[in-house]
């Protein structure tokens, strides 16, 4: 009998960093020893996956994260019947250091509830056009837990907080609602590295700085809706990527679609 067909997805998203995100369900395939030249951010969410890296071998069990360094040769192959289901996204070495290869390559494997949570909101918002100044938020906050691992830190350092810099992006965000911005653009326009913008804003506000502008996009959409304008019309209007991005949106923060919403008027 013929072994099952592989189930993949690949994409590029508009993210500063990211090389690739690839999804895929192997029930029988086995790659051989290869190697990457970016940093493979790895979880599985069903099965699990056996591997060796630098003569030593792994495995990957759906709790832990798992961080291959480029250029060190690994493979990798199903440890249970059934295959395995994962997603990886692909960093280059803007967002990890080859200073850390070292690291990675003597404990690849991270047992961590809270940045198992945080990649997997990676991988859904980097699965949602428009959604970008979301994922690299979540993205840098990955990236620090991650560098903090492979520095074998035991505890962050504190984050004082930074009300005037929260400001300076709350500002900043608030001139640029439509068009946007990323993180890495705020960053470089503030003069602050952008894991310690995330958090002044979230410090400040209590809110993350994509769920605010996010909020306040929608805010622009009520008022045009109510005005009138069709949900196609007011999507490119208030920042939106299409009417979908408009609508998952509007309806998880008002409650109802904006063709409900629009129809509502008086």
């Amino acid at each position: 009998m013929a072994a099952d067909q592989p189930e993949i997805s690949a994409w590029r998203p508009r993210v500063p960093g990211v090389v690739e995100v690839f999804h895929a369900h192997f029930t029988e395939y086995a790659y051989p020893m290869h190697v990457h030249d970016a940093w493979t951010l790895l979880i599985v969410d069903d099965g699990a996956v056996r591997y060796d890296l630098d003569r030593h071998e792994h495995g990957t069990p759906h709790d832990t994260v798992t961080l291959l360094p480029p250029h060190v040769p690994h493979n990798g192959s199903p440890a249970t019947p059934d295959g395995f289901r994962k997603r990886v996204v692909y960093l280059d070495s803007s967002r990890l250091g080859e200073e850390l290869i070292g690291a990675a390559v003597d404990g690849p494997d991270l047992r961590d509830p809270v940045l198992r949570l945080r990649v997997g909101q990676l991988h859904s918002a980097l699965a949602r056009p428009g959604d970008e100044l979301e994922a690299e938020s979540r993205l840098t906050l990955v990236g620090e837990r991650l560098r903090g691992h492979l520095r074998r830190r035991a505890d962050a350092p504190p984050h004082r907080p930074d009300p005037v810099l929260g400001r300076r992006l709350r500002e900043l965000l608030d001139a640029r609602v439509v068009d946007g911005l990323s993180l890495e653009e705020a960053a470089r326009l503030l003069n602050a590295h952008p894991a310690h913008l995330v958090r002044a804003f979230s410090g400040a506000y209590g809110i993350a700085p994509h769920q605010y502008l996010t909020s306040r996009r929608v805010g622009r959409a009520r008022r045009l809706l109510l005005d009138g304008l069709a949900p196609g019309e007011v999507a490119p209007a208030t920042g939106f990527y299409d009417q979908a991005h408009l609508t998952r949106h509007f309806k998880k923060l008002v409650g109802v679609t904006p063709g409900r919403y629009r129809g509502s008027s008086r």
